[in-house]
């Protein structure tokens, strides 16, 4: 099965790329123990040429870019005026070009705030994404399967390789081991998936690569937050905003939060007791006593943990709290991951002893 042929309808987030291609539990496992590849095609993509491409994004991203060496890659967002999260893009720094892919249908307004802010700098920003499409290959298999597939694997956390025909190889650090997205020219996308699935990638869709994003505790935009997320709420800091650089939008709130004070909310893991045919939707309420404290972000069934979801809770909602999430006939009780809240400070890390695999224990 080619990424063209018989492709299954794609999840609500992602309906312009096959959901699972037969059996999406097996594609998890494979995932975790050998290779699959996935089409992540739904992705928009901007291309950023120009002898001031570096310092210019600098300027306007949440990450520290401006000697971020070619061949390299990473992750950064777009704030508004009061550090709320507007944008999050993968970043990959090859060809004297910086490539940004995105959410599926935000390269419009992001690339529109990119416009505007040009102003004398020797950037050219443009819409890349009819030119290049995503594919994923994720599992310790992967370097074999590349090698396989004639492609370079990039030799370092984040490394980038440039790849004959205008395509690029990332290395990620998600949702799985030793994970590399591929950046190929869409009109061959087809012939991509075919080379990389003969050389070993199980075919795959989208509900196992989310899966094990939510394992990983990595947000999605606009599935993971709202409006009023900032980023230390989901654990941007670091891997998509470097604290000690200035000159971005919204670095006062980032600056504040992280010196003076805790972020009102927190990601964590929910572990789900309920069946596939009542799971909660991302935006339904989590419910402690009958008060919301919290929403609903991605919600997977995983081939060991069984059903979970990623939860934007209040702070002050206890690890060990009884909880419902979802709403009216698609509420199910839900239970905290330990391991996925954050240690507060001057605290040892919890440990994974109430972890619950395939529902809640009594």
């Amino acid at each position: 099965m080619t990424a063209a042929e018989g492709a299954l309808p794609g999840l609500d987030a992602d309906p312009a790329v096959p959901a699972h291609r037969g059996d999406p539990l097996a594609e998890q496992r494979a995932m975790t123990r050998s290779a699959a590849v996935v089409d992540r095609g739904n992705r928009g993509v901007i291309a950023v040429p120009g002898e001031d491409r570096l310092s210019w994004l600098h300027l306007l991203l949440t990450q520290h870019v401006s000697e971020l060496p070619a061949d390299t890659g990473t992750e950064a967002l777009v704030l508004d005026l009061n550090g709320r999260v507007l944008h999050h893009m993968v970043v990959a720094h090859a060809r004297e070009t910086v490539y940004l892919d995105t959410e599926p249908g935000d390269v419009p307004e992001l690339l529109d705030y990119l416009q505007k802010m040009v102003f004398w700098s020797k950037v050219e920003p443009r819409d890349a994404t009819d030119e290049l499409a995503v594919l994923s290959v994720v599992g310790p298999d992967t370097p074999d399967v590349l090698a396989a597939a004639g492609v370079a694997v990039p030799d370092r956390p984040h490394g980038v390789v440039a790849l004959p025909d205008g395509a690029l190889a990332r290395r990620m650090a998600w949702p799985g081991a030793d994970a590399v997205d591929l950046l190929v020219p869409r009109d061959a996308r087809t012939a991509w998936w075919d080379r990389l699935t003969a050389a070993g990638a199980r075919a795959a869709g989208t509900m196992a690569f989310e899966a094990l994003r939510v394992e990983a505790l990595r947000p999605r935009l606009h599935i993971d937050t709202d409006d009023r997320t900032i980023p230390h709420e989901v654990g941007w800091i670091g891997s998509a905003v470097h604290l000690t650089k200035g000159c971005y939008r919204g670095q006062e709130t980032v600056a504040r939060v992280a010196n003076l004070g805790r972020p009102p909310r927190r990601l964590v893991l929910l572990h789900l007791d309920s069946g596939d045919e009542r799971m909660p939707v991302p935006g339904d309420p989590v419910l402690r006593d009958g008060r919301a404290v919290g929403r609903v972000g991605t919600v997977a069934l995983h081939h060991e943990l069984g059903p979970v979801a990623l939860a934007l809770l209040k702070r002050s909602v206890p690890v060990d709290a009884e909880l419902v999430a979802g709403a009216e006939d698609r509420a199910a009780p839900a239970a905290i991951d330990p391991a996925s809240v954050p240690p507060e400070e001057g605290t040892p890390p919890p440990g994974r002893a109430a972890q619950m695999r395939g529902g809640l224990r009594g």
